[in-house]
């Protein structure tokens, strides 16, 4: 008797249209300190109420999960970001969107696969020696390129990457 009772309850109370922090935490399954830096990092955002607490639109619960799947990936968040601020606030992101989002990660991911397949198959022959030559070890010091820049640590890209000094 009592389920039906939590169930006709339930029945009667209308869907929330705000949702305070510790909802959407509980909800999204992130804790209330990383929507604070999801919203610091202008991926999410919220209004204020009358005590200056925040609240939250439906919708975010739609964003942070979007943002959860595309770190998973390794996606900056930036770019994350870049993704998101196509969508109006309070819009969900539909298929279209998300197409556009999915395609664009899909190329970044791809590129990432080759460049960790790359530094695998390079790991497996250093496995064997175990050298880590300053001079010859593909890992430690591939080919050598930024010797001439003097001693001392170097920025060096991954295979596909570009130098910033390769920008036009």
């Amino acid at each position: 008797m009592a389920a039906k009772n939590e169930v006709r309850d339930q029945q009667k109370s209308p869907v929330k249209t705000v949702l305070s922090v510790g909802e959407v935490a509980k909800r999204s399954g992130v804790s209330v300190a990383t929507l604070h830096f999801y919203e610091q990092k202008g991926l999410i955002h919220s209004q204020r109420n009358a005590g200056n607490q925040r609240r939250y639109s439906r919708d975010v619960l739609r964003r942070v999960a979007i943002i959860k799947v595309a770190q998973r990936t390794g996606i900056p968040l930036e770019q994350i970001g870049k993704a998101l601020s196509v969508l109006p606030p309070g819009q969900n992101a539909d298929q279209q969107h998300w197409q556009r989002m999915s395609e664009q990660w899909k190329t970044e991911l791809d590129l990432r696969i080759a460049q960790l397949t790359d530094l695998r198959d390079q790991l497996s022959m250093c496995i064997g020696c175990g050298c880590l030559s300053m001079t010859h070890c593909p890992l430690r010091n591939p080919q050598d390129k930024l010797a001439e820049q003097g001693a001392g640590a170097h920025f060096y890209p991954l295979p596909g990457e570009v130098l910033p000094e390769q920008l036009p």
